[in-house]
């Protein structure tokens, strides 16, 4: 997880770049044992979670947006410098006192959709962003943020759709290989594998990212093609809470691999795997929210 620009697509980058994300944005840094920011959200498993506190990226966007309050541009710098320390609920409520004075900026409505789903509001995702993908039909953000608003309410078939328009407006390989990931796993969920085995023709041996982030994706569609084992995939999971960049890599993978399991009727091994997952800390990760849902329905379904 994963946006309102390339980089608040991937839960590494927070920048303001128009183009896509992969999952939420994460926490700058190395936070502190015991460095904790405002509470955020309950999980669907019952678990506090937290941001953390402001950085002095929070601090210099906040002091330019009090100069120039109803500068669009600049509520989606803090918005954007907030979920960057995992303050989804600060960032979606920036973004609500910014649409006040301009309701159909897509770039803004992108930015809330974004920030609900990490939230794990996705109806109130869905909603602003197909909004803003009315608003804005070549807005790649837009459908890629509701594709994952519908598949994490378990509308698959409605989220291959979103991933679809989303994967018609790709322009370059990294985000071919991000939207391709997501149909495919979509189509898969719908139960509509000939459709996606289709959608891995595109993606070429000869492929390669340029994200850095992009990498886990390309992956794992190469262990759908069956050209990479799960063992080949799949990192090792970290062993300190503070490296960031090894958790959103287990994160991204863990899940795909357990999805993988999962569709492909091996539910135990799956639910070993998303278990996995959400031990970590990085809660605003596509990965996280993922195994997080499916734990949540196993939950429910073995009541």
């Amino acid at each position: 997880m994963r946006i309102v620009g390339k980089a608040s697509r991937y839960a590494v980058i927070a920048a303001v770049a128009v183009g896509l994300s992969a999952a939420p944005v994460f926490g700058a840094a190395k936070a502190a044992p015991g460095d904790r920011g405002p509470f955020e959200l309950i999980s669907k498993l019952g678990r506090k979670l937290y941001a953390l506190p402001d950085d002095a990226a929070v601090i210099e966007a906040r002091k330019k947006l009090a100069a120039d309050p109803k500068n669009p541009k600049l509520v989606l710098a803090l918005s954007v410098a907030e979920a960057g320390r995992k303050q989804y609920r600060e960032a979606v409520a920036t973004c609500t006192k910014g649409l006040a004075a301009a309701p159909n900026d897509v770039d803004l409505l992108v930015e809330r959709g974004h920030r609900e789903v990490g939230l794990r509001e996705f109806a109130a995702a869905q909603r602003d962003l197909q909004r803003a993908a009315t608003l804005g039909p070549k807005k790649l953000a837009a459908f890629y943020h509701l594709g994952l608003a519908h598949y994490f309410q378990g509308q698959f078939a409605e989220a291959a759709q979103a991933f679809r328009k989303a994967l018609a407006l790709a322009t370059n390989n990294d985000d071919v290989i991000d939207c391709s990931n997501w149909v495919y796993v979509s189509l898969r969920r719908a139960n509509q594998p000939k459709e996606a085995a289709v959608v891995l023709k595109r993606i070429t041996p000869e492929m390669k990212n340029r994200e850095p982030h992009l990498a886990f994706y390309l992956r794992l569609l190469r262990l759908y093609q069956g050209a990479m084992t799960e063992q080949q995939v799949l990192p090792p999971k970290p062993t300190s809470p503070n490296d960031v960049e090894a958790e959103l890599a287990y994160d991204t993978v863990a899940y795909g691999v357990g999805n993988w399991h999962f569709y492909n009727h091996d539910p135990r091994r799956a639910e070993e795997l998303f278990k996995q997952v959400v031990t970590g800390d990085a809660w605003n990760a596509w990965g996280f929210v993922g195994s997080e849902v499916e734990l949540a329905r196993m939950k429910a379904a073995a009541r």
